[in-house]
């Protein structure tokens, strides 16, 4: 008898899993079982097929009504034809330069910041500092300054209150509510006086002309009208005197050697340092509001009531505890002091509240006497030799870069290895270390990794080299670090194949964002670098036909080029340099 077309369907549905093929009749099933296993005899054959028809009657039952009430299963969904996007074909270069300038987003920037010198400003807008004709309360991402447009600037500072900059014929200029809250563009305050760079205080200027000659000068600019003039003598007729029309205060130490002049000069929010050419140093009140009271000059007991009388309060002092060593370098936070010298050791004083002066002890406390940093301590057990090479501060931190040479290895090629190290300690609760940490107080170095044991290879010395800083730039709560890695600008509108390109150096930043002063376009903090976009915020990119790609910015190392449009300009030496400030960032052409 062969069986229903129902009992089978059901039969399928409740088969052991040792039958490959359900059939519709009983003699088939007994066929079709699976040979896998032993061969039943045939009494038990029989019986197993009547428990089977048993079992697949009991089974239509059951299912009779499923099969009926419910809806058949839905299959799977077909498949969307999938759409195919082409790549929309790029600008089409008409010429070798042309094309250059789409292959690469970094050879456009170096070519752009030849073309186009100038001064790009962001972050807090509140003195109409980084955006003078704007009332803008804060500049999200860079913009250009239109009043230096073409310009090369010798030395440029900025405060969230007011803009100083030393143009490349030395004259000082200035603009910002803090010098006058009518002028809209900068103005020439101070003409004549070759000034060749520059540092600021909460309200003055402290100058420095390339005859080594140091000048306080106000920033209010009614403060410059009514202070006491001094009278300057023309460099060309010795016989020639005129009075200032800007007010101003000498500040040349004095007991100076044969030939030693000052060479350079910082300042903090009350202080400033003062470096000879012969390594000393000198500290001076560079404030007219509050005399130095946290020991940031070094000179111990020196206060507003034991200063020498008889003589202006902001007279130098030599920083005499440093007199042994040849001071190669300095650097001064918001009310502490560093110092480098030439064996590579690093001297600390000043406000230590945060742990800036890179000791666990006194926190909190003011020091007035330099003391070497212990950095060996930092390498103990690596049998590494730690030199520092250069010093950077700013607000309540500190920053050393290390070289640290390995002077046993068990691994021969490791012997004689350079690692290149950033350290930072002191304020962390903006992200100012850049060590990933949101750390109130650091007393002890912390290394930065990411600006840490890198190392690329150069072709030229075709070996590995370590990747160290060029400059560190640091604010009074962010800060910036370019880094000395290899780059190219010797490609030119001559060279023969297309991908020939330049290129720049890395530039990362970290800290305070609050005014958007990192200029990554948003308000968060950082507390690792980051890189930011190009300058342009990505036009020129636009403009040649690569659009919606992420690019990252890279600043122009110094070269002599010639500048404008096609290379058609004078011929200059000029840099891109990073000016951090109180709140606010600027990128600049500096001859």
């Amino acid at each position: 008898m062969m069986a229903s077309p129902l009992l089978s369907r059901a039969a399928a549905l409740r088969r052991p899993s040792s039958f490959r093929t359900i059939t519709a009749g009983p003699s088939q099933w007994i066929r079709h079982a699976s040979s896998s296993g032993p061969t039943p005899r045939s009494g038990a054959r029989v019986f197993g097929l009547l428990t089977v028809m048993a079992a697949s009657g009991a089974g239509a039952l059951w299912a009779y009504p499923y099969f009926v009430t419910q809806p058949k299963p839905a299959g799977p969904k077909p498949l969307e034809k999938a759409e195919i996007v082409y790549e929309k074909p790029r600008k089409k270069a008409a010429s070798k330069e042309e094309s250059r300038d789409i292959v690469s987003s970094q050879h456009l920037q170096v070519k752009k910041s030849w073309e186009h010198p100038g001064v790009y400003a962001w972050g807090s807008n509140a003195g109409k500092v980084v955006a003078p004709d704007s009332d803008e309360a804060v500049i999200k991402t860079p913009r250009r300054i239109p009043y230096f447009d073409g310009q090369i600037l010798r030395d440029l500072k900025l405060d969230r209150d007011f803009g100083v900059a030393v143009n490349e014929k030395g004259d000082l200029l200035q603009w910002g509510a803090g010098f006058s809250k009518d002028a809209v563009a900068p103005a020439v305050t101070l003409k004549g006086m070759n000034i060749a760079k520059i540092a600021i205080s909460r309200d003055r200027i402290i100058a420095l002309s390339s005859n080594g000659s140091v000048y306080s000068i106000p920033v209010a600019k009614s403060d410059q009208a009514t202070g006491e003039k001094q009278t300057s003598k023309s460099s060309w007729l010795p016989f020639w005197s005129s009075e200032t029309a800007t007010s101003y205060r000498p500040l040349n130490p004095e007991n100076l050697g044969w030939g030693e002049k000052v060479v350079d000069v910082k300042s903090g929010l009350q202080h400033c340092l003062l470096l000879t050419s012969k390594g000393r140093v000198f500290s001076a009140a560079s404030s007219s509001e509050e005399f130095p009271s946290k020991g940031q000059l070094g000179v111990p007991g020196l206060t507003w009531q034991t200063r020498p009388s008889g003589r202006p309060y902001d007279q130098p002092h030599e920083v005499k505890s440093l007199s042994g060593s040849n001071i190669k370098s300095i650097a001064t936070g918001a009310f502490h002091s560093l110092a480098l010298d030439d064996k590579g050791r690093v001297f600390s004083f000043g406000d230590n509240t945060t742990g800036q002066l890179g000791r666990e002890t006194p926190i909190g406390a003011a020091v007035d006497t330099p003391s070497p940093l212990p950095i060996s301590q930092l390498y103990s057990g690596t049998n590494m030799l730690a030199k520092v090479t250069a010093i950077a501060a700013g607000g309540q931190n500190s920053y050393f870069t290390v070289d640290a040479t390995k002077t046993q290895s068990h691994t021969p090629s490791e012997a004689g290895r350079t690692v290149a190290d950033t350290w930072a300690c002191g304020a962390g609760i903006h992200g100012g270390l850049g060590t990933g940490k949101w750390t109130h107080i650091s007393a002890t170095p912390t290394k930065i990794k990411s600006l840490s044991s890198l190392y690329e290879y150069d072709e030229g010395a075709n070996r590995i080299t370590p990747i160290r800083l060029a400059q560190l730039a640091v604010g009074s709560t962010h800060a910036c670090a370019i880094l000395d890695n290899l780059t190219r600008l010797t490609a030119s509108r001559a060279s023969p194949s297309e991908t020939d390109t330049n290129f720049g150096a890395d530039v990362l930043w970290w800290g305070g964002n609050e005014h958007y002063q990192l200029g990554t376009g948003k308000r968060n903090n950082a507390n690792v670098p980051v890189y930011i976009g190009p300058l342009d915020g990505g036009q020129a990119d636009a403009q040649v036909g690569r659009k919606g790609e992420d690019h990252r910015f890279q600043i122009t190392p110094r070269t002599k080029v010639r500048l404008g449009e096609d290379g058609k300009g004078r011929m200059a030496s000029v840099e891109q340099r990073v000016e951090c400030g109180r709140s606010v960032t600027a990128v600049y052409s500096a001859a």
